[in-house]
């Protein structure tokens, strides 16, 4: 998924992902050349880690 397809998801907006992912309370993304992008089950998880924190 790219960054903003994760976002859509998750329905916030890019901007707080990009923020997020640079304090590091993002999902691991994963460099594909100059892309980034997330797995769906990674997103998935990393949601029910953090579901008491949103």
């Amino acid at each position: 998924m790219t960054l903003a397809e994760v976002c859509a998801f998750l329905r916030i907006p890019v901007g707080t992902a990009r923020k997020q992912r640079a304090e590091g309370k993002f999902v691991p993304g994963y460099r594909v050349g100059k892309y980034l992008r997330f797995r769906r089950s990674a997103v998935l998880e990393w949601l029910e880690e953090h579901a008491d924190e949103i």
